[in-house]
């Protein structure tokens, strides 16, 4: 049953080619801009005493469903309709205070927002522990039809994913998807249909080895731990784990406690070990954290690793996990998440070891109910798909139209400016 619950698991991430593609690609991406007049914010989220910033805080438009999330350098970028501007927006962040402010208090430019951290009292805690934590996971995955959507939703989301050869970018896909969500309830998969994508893929820095990320957007999707159960905690799997207390926290002012949870020692199989942040009163799981036991190299290449050269050993060095809920009218729903892999490629004869790293996320920038309306099947995107291969070129700085995305890190940003000025410079060729 371990074995079943790891083919499950290995049925995307990584894809590993001996082939060499061009540069960039040129092409561009044929769309519509949709004619919404919105006002675009930029700043950061810090935390008021250390002025450290927050990673991943969250921003939503009360009232509303539009939200984005600020990236790790703890910036953020939050494109609102005209129509919406006298609203309020809330920010929130885990273990700190939630905080309500007019968008009118908001510059354009370099806001900043700071928030404290909550404190919660010793004797609040005591009143409320549960007596056993695997018992609280257990009936936190059994009570999602009560506390998660338990209708068809129609999710805009921001997708983006990145490899990189120790510190350099390698390759950068991002996409705009649509992603129908089916209830929490439901055994059916969500739907994902790409909307507008771009990449940008320098293979000359990659050795003789193409690294591509198979799965795209469900990679992310599937980290919903609460709608895909089955990729971490499966009835069978479930028991394998020590369950633990840790410490408690606030969330949107209400009490969590911290769950730890890791392999027993006499499972020989890889699986995880991490942190479940449950709202106790309510049973639901607001946040998780968690990475898998990558001690055991062959049993975690295989589940990783699709192709190789012959000449080469490949392994994960680290494989970790995040995801974030949020709550609308009493009901929660699948926010964001962030998965990390690190890969070592030791090839035959040489001295030094290839290091890569792959990073994606995903974060639901607006949605709505679903009145059934569902894509057609040439529509959808695939499980196995590679987006740096669906997605073309980078387009004009005002791709992104009105849709909220993630704001770049700098070297995200800094490498979206060289590929526009090399671009610039092969159009200029091209006219003469």
């Amino acid at each position: 049953m371990e074995a079943n619950f790891l083919n499950k698991k290995s049925s995307f991430f990584l894809y590993l080619l001996m082939v060499l593609f061009s540069f960039f690609s040129t092409s561009s991406f044929a769309f519509q801009k949709q004619q919404i007049n919105y006002i675009e914010y930029k700043g950061k989220v810090l935390d008021a005493s250390s002025k450290k910033p927050l990673v991943f805080a969250t921003l939503t438009t009360k009232e509303s469903n539009i939200s984005t999330v600020t990236n790790t350098e703890g910036e953020f970028l939050l494109k609102i309709p005209e129509s919406n501007t006298s609203k309020n927006i809330i920010v929130s962040f885990l273990g700190y205070k939630t905080e309500i402010i007019p968008l009118t208090e908001l510059k354009e430019n370099n806001s900043k927002i700071y928030l404290t951290i909550s404190v919660t009292e010793l004797a609040e805690v005591n009143l409320s522990i549960p007596k056993n934590a695997e018992n609280l996971v257990r009936e936190t995955l059994k009570r999602k039809g009560e506390n998660y959507f338990n209708h068809p939703t129609l999710m805009t989301a921001f997708y983006r994913e990145t490899i990189k050869k120790r510190k350099k970018n390698v390759s950068l896909s991002e996409a705009v998807v649509n992603i129908y969500k089916t209830p929490y309830t439901s055994t059916k998969n969500d739907i994902v249909k790409l909307y507008k994508t771009r990449k940008s893929t320098d293979y000359s820095k990659l050795d003789t080895v193409a690294l591509k990320l198979q799965g795209g957007p469900f990679n992310a999707l599937y980290i919903d731990i609460i709608k895909y159960p089955e990729y971490i905690f499966t009835d069978e799997s479930i028991g394998n784990y020590q369950y633990s207390f840790g410490s408690s926290t606030r969330i949107n002012d209400k009490l969590i406690y911290v769950i730890n949870f890791k392999q027993k020692p006499n499972i020989n199989v890889p699986l995880y070990k991490g942190k479940l942040f449950i709202d106790v009163e309510n049973k639901i799981l607001t946040n998780a954290t968690y990475s898998l036991n990558v001690t055991n190299r062959d049993a975690v290449s295989k589940m990783f690793v699709r192709k190789k050269p012959k000449n080469a050993k490949v392994w994960p060095t680290e494989v970790a996990y995040r995801v974030d809920y949020r709550e609308k009218n009493g009901k929660w729903y699948y926010g964001y998440s962030n998965v990390f892999l690190e890969f070592k490629i030791n090839w035959d004869k040489k001295l030094f070891n290839s290091i890569y790293s792959m990073t994606c996320e995903m974060a639901v920038t607006d949605w709505k109910k679903n009145k059934n309306e569902i894509p057609k099947t040439k529509e959808r995107i695939k499980t196995s798909i590679i987006l740096s291969e669906a997605a073309v070129g980078f387009s004009d700085p005002d791709f992104w139209g009105a849709y909220n995305i993630i704001e770049p890190e700098k070297s995200i940003e800094s490498a979206i400016k060289k590929i526009k000025r090399q671009l610039k410079r092969i159009n200029s060729k091209d006219d003469i």
